[in-house]
């Protein structure tokens, strides 16, 4: 029987302390093996015992979370899963703790709702399994850490756990059919306006920055969708934008997908790619978690099956389980040419695998080689 995962809970709050640990050890392959109020209290822990993943706060008393998971990832890096607040400034610090290496951004659970409750549980325990498989490198501090100050020193513990999970199983587990049904692909369409759809999860805020940050300004209309929470995914478009070539927005129902721009899918909502003529404009919407996920790689592919076809491209990156397999399989299908991450840069090399398995992709490349594939698979000129 494989070992459980074990969490360590970094928040100020009780109350949300309390709340955690009763989500995530209502899941058999995650053990909660303590909280901390602060991380001060946080790293006396850690040097008696390692966790295999630690959630972390960003705002704390003593120290603050970003300077811990800083100190934390350059000195012994473990999974950290940041939780933190639906405020401009909270999204804006849980960005640069993504740069920084979080492996995950998770919204503080409201307890407003059953079904709430329920797409809490699947979401937050589904990062904490993710985080738990990463693969971490150490991240050099871009500021001065707390290594001065006392009874911080994150000293060498035991070597991790290799931990291998299994996916929650919560029935029913949903797939695109709820949201779009197959139906026939329309890419024998006289359309010729070429466009990129896009999936990633765990670990994929840092690929897709990577990837547009060397896209020339004249690509084609790309539509992406990062599994994020509700809240984050503008800021994360915003932090796009301003490194990138092209015009990066969180996408709103009806907007233009052309050349030169870049449309996120907003965190709780699904995207879905159409066409009026030979224009693109996406749709977004309601709908149950596809895949464990809201937004679902698999609908945007399969929607870019259906009114892209042979003009897409299709491309998945890093993350866990198997959402975007089959739609990249349905893009293949279509006419479209797929990609998928390969292992050696995936920080989570599940979502690519499963496609690959499905014989869905076209070519397998390392990050740093897949822009350079579609430009010359374009024949797009810088």
């Amino acid at each position: 029987m494989d070992k459980k995962i074990r969490v360590l809970i970094v928040d100020d709050s009780a109350v949300v302390r309390q709340s955690l640990t009763t989500i995530l050890m209502s899941d058999p392959e995650i053990e909660v093996m303590g909280t901390a109020a602060d991380p001060i209290i946080a790293v006396k822990k850690i040097q008696k015992e390692v966790p295999d993943v630690i959630t972390l706060d960003i705002e704390m008393p003593r120290m603050d979370g970003l300077t811990f998971l800083r100190k934390i990832m350059a000195q012994h890096p473990i999974p950290v899963v940041v939780i933190s607040s639906l405020t401009s400034e909270g999204t804006e610090t849980a960005m640069k703790a993504l740069e920084y290496g979080a492996c995950e951004v998770i919204g503080k659970p409201a307890m407003n709702s059953g079904q709430f409750i329920l797409d809490s549980q699947i979401l937050l325990c589904d990062a904490v399994k993710a985080a738990a498989q990463s693969k971490l490198s150490r991240k050099s501090a871009q500021a001065k850490t707390v290594a001065e100050t006392p009874g911080t020193t994150v000293t060498p513990p035991v070597t991790r756990r290799n931990t291998v999970v299994q996916p929650l199983e919560v029935k029913p587990k949903l797939t695109a059919d709820v949201i779009l049904d197959k139906g026939t692909a329309l890419s024998r369409m006289v359309q010729t306006e070429k466009v990129i759809v896009l999936g990633a999860s765990t670990g994929g805020t840092e690929a897709i920055r990577h990837l547009l940050k060397e896209m020339p300004p004249k690509m084609p209309g790309i539509a992406i969708v990062q599994h994020m929470p509700e809240g984050f995914t503008k800021s994360f478009a915003n932090s796009l934008d301003k490194i990138s070539n092209l015009e990066v927005k969180e996408a709103e129902n009806g907007d233009k997908l052309y050349q030169g721009r870049v449309l996120i899918a907003p965190g709780n909502k699904h995207m879905l790619l159409k066409n009026v003529g030979k224009e693109y404009y996406v749709e977004v919407k309601e709908g149950p978690l596809v895949n464990r996920h809201r937004p679902s790689v698999d609908v945007l592919f399969r929607s870019a099956a259906r009114y892209a076809g042979h003009n897409a491209i299709g491309i998945l990156l890093t993350g866990m389980g198997n959402d975007g397999a089959a739609g990249l399989k349905e893009l293949q299908d279509a006419g479209a040419h797929t990609i998928a991450q390969d292992e050696s840069t995936s920080v989570v090399f599940g979502m690519p695998k499963e496609a690959i398995k499905l014989g869905a992709a076209d070519k397998v490349l390392p990050l740093n080689e897949i822009t350079n594939h579609v430009v010359h698979q374009l024949s797009v000129k810088s």
